[in-house]
C-alpha cells in the first residue's frame, strides 16, 4: 500500500528546542490537509527505528507509532519518495495522511456524522499489502 493514515504519538510530551515548543498547540494550529514532514532518528536513544513528525512550520509533533516507524523509516532510507499531510487530532494522538512515490495524499471522505474532522480518522489496519 502507498497510500494510508498513520498515528502519531507522543503529542502532549514536551519538546526539548530552546524555544520551548508545544507539540499540541501546533496541531491545533495547524490546518487540515497541511503538509509534514518525516525525519527518520536512528540515533535516537529510545529507538533507532524512531521517525519524528515534523509541521509546516518546523515544529515537532510527536512519533510515528512505534509499530509502523520501522517499516515507514525503511521506505525512506531506501529513498523512496514521501509526502505527508496533517489530517487529524483526536484525544491524545494526532493522525497523518502518507503518500509513497511523490503524489500528494487523499484525506479520506468525512463520514457526514463525524462531529468535526479529525474525530473519525484511525490508523490503517496492519497487513501483508503494504509489508507490516
Amino acid at each position: 500500500m502507498d497510500e494510508l493514515t498513520l498515528a502519531v504519538v507522543g503529542i502532549d510530551f514536551p519538546n526539548e528546542d530552546k524555544a520551548g515548543s508545544n507539540r499540541r498547540f501546533e496541531l491545533l494550529a495547524s490546518a487540515v490537509g497541511d503538509p509534514v514532514t518525516l525525519r527518520p532518528e536512528p540515533r535516537n536513544r529510545h529507538d533507532p527505528h524512531a521517525v519524528a513528525v515534523f509541521s509546516a512550520r518546523d515544529v515537532q509533533v510527536g512519533y510515528l507509532s512505534a509499530e509502523r516507524a520501522p517499516l515507514i523509516g525503511a521506505r525512506i532510507r531506501r529513498g523512496e519518495v514521501v509526502r505527508a499531510v496533517f489530517q487529524g487530532l483526536s484525544g491524545s494522538v494526532a493522525y497523518i495522511r502518507v503518500r509513497f512515490g511523490g503524489e500528494p495524499p487523499s484525506l479520506p471522505p468525512l463520514r457526514p456524522d463525524a462531529p468535526s474532522r479529525g474525530d473519525d480518522f484511525f490508523p490503517d489496519p496492519d497487513g501483508p499489502d503494504w509489508g507490516a
